[in-house]
């Protein structure tokens, strides 16, 4: 079971992998994940990338395709593999397809959470994260307010906001996502391997809903 994660920023990709990664049995990893990986490990890949992030620079899609195919190759990922943050692009969806068939596998499903960039950005600016690092619970003041305004639930620490939860800069993260999702996502209409779904952020049963309508799109 290989199945890519498609939307934007704050569309619930991180949370809505790890649940299906729970249900199918299968990894859930993220583009980040792989690169932290692939320099923890001290891979000839991993120094690569970490240059490149030393110099502020985005990693050129060879290398990025190179490190997914690294991480797929493992054992664990013998069963299928959830990726969140990859592909981004036409032409790494089409490298992604040709790891997959290198290996006698097939993509399974893109599952693109699609949700208003407005209530993107009220979600991301909404979200709050306790200060005490080892706490670490997160609320939202829109979907999921703490009992008491600016306190945590848990630890009864004070509520901050991330360094880059505002406004301006979603709106950049949404501008840089729109520019190549619509040829990503019809890329995989012509494939026939795209499943949109439509979640709200105000309802609190959203997960299970993406949960039930992957099951049901797979046949599971």
């Amino acid at each position: 079971m290989n199945i890519v994660m498609l939307g934007g920023p704050g569309a619930g990709k991180g949370t809505a992998s790890a649940e299906l990664s729970k249900v199918f049995g299968i990894p859930h990893i993220s583009t980040g994940d792989i690169f932290r990986e692939a320099m923890k490990n001290g891979t000839e890949l991993g120094k690569t990338v970490q240059d490149y992030m030393n110099r502020g620079v985005l990693v050129p899609d060879e290398i990025v395709n190179a490190i997914v195919k690294e991480r797929i190759a493992q054992n664990d990922c013998d069963k299928g593999v959830i990726l969140d943050g990859f592909p981004r692009t036409r032409m790494q969806a089409i490298a992604l397809q040709e790891m997959l068939n290198e290996t006698g596998k097939k993509l399974d499903a893109a599952i693109e959470l699609s949700i208003p960039d407005e209530d993107i950005v009220k979600r991301i600016t909404g979200r709050r994260v306790c200060s005490n690092k080892e706490c670490g619970a997160i609320y939202n003041i829109v979907t999921r307010p703490p009992q008491e305004e600016g306190k945590c639930d848990v630890c009864g620490s004070v509520l901050a906001t991330r360094k880059d939860d505002n406004a301006e800069t979603v709106q950049i993260r949404l501008e840089e996502y729109h520019k190549n999702a619509e040829d990503l996502i019809t890329y995989y209409k012509e494939e026939k391997q795209l499943k949109s779904i439509y979640p709200s952020i105000y309802d609190e049963n959203s997960l299970a809903k993406i949960v039930e309508e992957v099951k049901e799109y797979l046949g599971k």
